[in-house]
């Protein structure tokens, strides 16, 4: 499937070196910030569109929350076509709806290609390097913050392959089932990242609760109360790094 864009204009261009002059960058240190090349970002700055899954790479090169839109000029894109997408899931449009089967599809692109370009920067390090050792990190600050020294080449592997599993079995309309933490967590992160997408498209009409979804396939909220809320957790609870990969929800004993 064709990438969509998010339609830029010599406004928002402007906005965005304005924005990285500010913070003393140059054209090739914001581009290594976002995760594209220095020909890429110069053509932010003059005016050309940026692509729905580097949007995000631009807003952290930035230190923006989202890119400075006006509301004529927000994410659109043809639901319908995202019906054919490799991650597009039955299950889930028929169980929770289109918005589900949308945010998965979206979200999973982009965390993918965050888990990708970390991978790829762990691989140039030496064995052990964490992500908070890079110089820029797409995960750096979507984890949990308590097992960041956790999150080497080791573990992002993980991530990527339970994620390419999730999205496999979307394709075939199986069921989605949250067996693990790792499950729980990429389904959150999933719906996070789709976040910007989903809410700032006006083909779409979601309600505050559009991310329910994700909570109703875990039947529960503990995945917040203790990876998000600054808990401090023991190396004997369910929710500690150490368990992350054990298969412990929904299983058969």
């Amino acid at each position: 499937m064709a990438q969509k864009s998010i339609s830029s204009n010599l406004e928002l261009a402007e906005k965005i070196k304005m924005r990285r002059n500010e913070l003393n960058l140059t054209i090739e240190e914001a581009a290594k910030r976002a995760g594209v090349g220095t020909k890429t970002w110069s053509r932010y700055e003059a005016g050309e569109s940026i692509r729905q899954d580097k949007y995000k790479g631009v807003c952290k090169a930035l230190n923006w929350m989202q890119l400075p839109i006006e509301d004529d000029e927000d994410v659109k894109f043809d639901l319908e076509e995202y019906r054919n997408h490799e991650a597009w899931s039955k299950y889930l449009e028929e169980t929770f709806g289109e918005v589900a089967a949308l945010s998965f599809a979206i979200g999973s692109d982009i965390l993918l290609d965050y888990i990708k370009d970390d991978l790829n920067e762990l691989s140039r390090q030496p064995k052990g390097t964490h992500i908070g050792q890079l110089g820029t990190s797409f995960l750096e600050g979507i984890l949990p913050d308590q097992f960041l020294m956790y999150y080497d080449y080791e573990f992002l592997y993980a991530m990527k392959s339970e994620l390419t599993h999730l999205r496999k079995i979307a394709k075939f309309g199986s069921e989605i089932i949250a067996h693990s933490v790792l499950d729980e967590l990429l389904l959150v992160l999933v719906a996070d990242e789709s976040e910007f997408l989903i809410e700032n498209n006006p083909n779409l009409e979601v309600d505050a609760r559009w991310k329910d979804w994700v909570y109703d396939i875990f039947d529960d909220a503990d995945i917040d109360m203790f990876l998000f809320s600054n808990s401090y957790l023991s190396e004997d609870d369910e929710y500690h790094f150490s368990h992350w990969l054990e298969h412990q929800f929904y299983c058969d004993r």
